[in-house]
């Protein structure tokens, strides 16, 4: 129960710094003045006090951290408590086998089965429904070659 509301703590805290960096404004935000505006002597300007949105935010990250940690140690402390020390976490593999299935396969016979498809007839060839093909347009023309024209000068170019 008690992880269960830590879990809903962890999320809340999660989307809280989301929300939390997307509202802050960012360094570069008067990234131009810094080209002609006149108004700061550097292009990102100095970072003075921070506000309550900085704040808040740290204190978030922090707390984020600090249950990040204390999560991992109680997973890693609870799964040094179940099982024999050596024994492999086989996860859904290692769950018995429902009520009506068998635990162990079936001895195989002789040798190894091997699944068929079920037998289908064979097809027929289709009826011959094409007109056999008459000898003159059995061939297509050949094209008339092209009369040759000489191809044009290229001017001399001088050097």
């Amino acid at each position: 129960m008690l992880i269960q509301l830590v879990n809903i703590l962890y999320v809340l805290i999660a989307i809280a710094i989301i929300a939390l960096v997307l509202l802050q404004q960012g360094d570069g935000a008067q990234a131009g003045s810094g080209f002609g505006g006149g108004a700061s002597g550097t292009v990102f300007g100095a970072r003075g006090s921070t506000n309550f949105l900085s704040k808040s935010t740290k204190w978030l990250a922090v707390t984020f951290f600090v249950i990040s940690l204390g999560m991992a140690m109680y997973a890693s402390r609870q799964a040094n408590r179940s099982g024999p020390v050596g024994a492999p976490d086989l996860g859904v593999m290692g769950q018995p086998a429902a009520a009506g299935t068998p635990a162990t396969p079936a001895p195989a016979a002789a040798g190894p089965q091997i699944p068929t498809a079920p037998a289908q007839p064979a097809p027929q060839a289709p009826a011959a429904t094409v007109p056999a093909a008459s000898p003159t347009s059995a061939a297509p023309a050949a094209p008339a070659p092209a009369p040759a024209t000489p191809a044009p000068a290229a001017p001399a170019q001088g050097n």
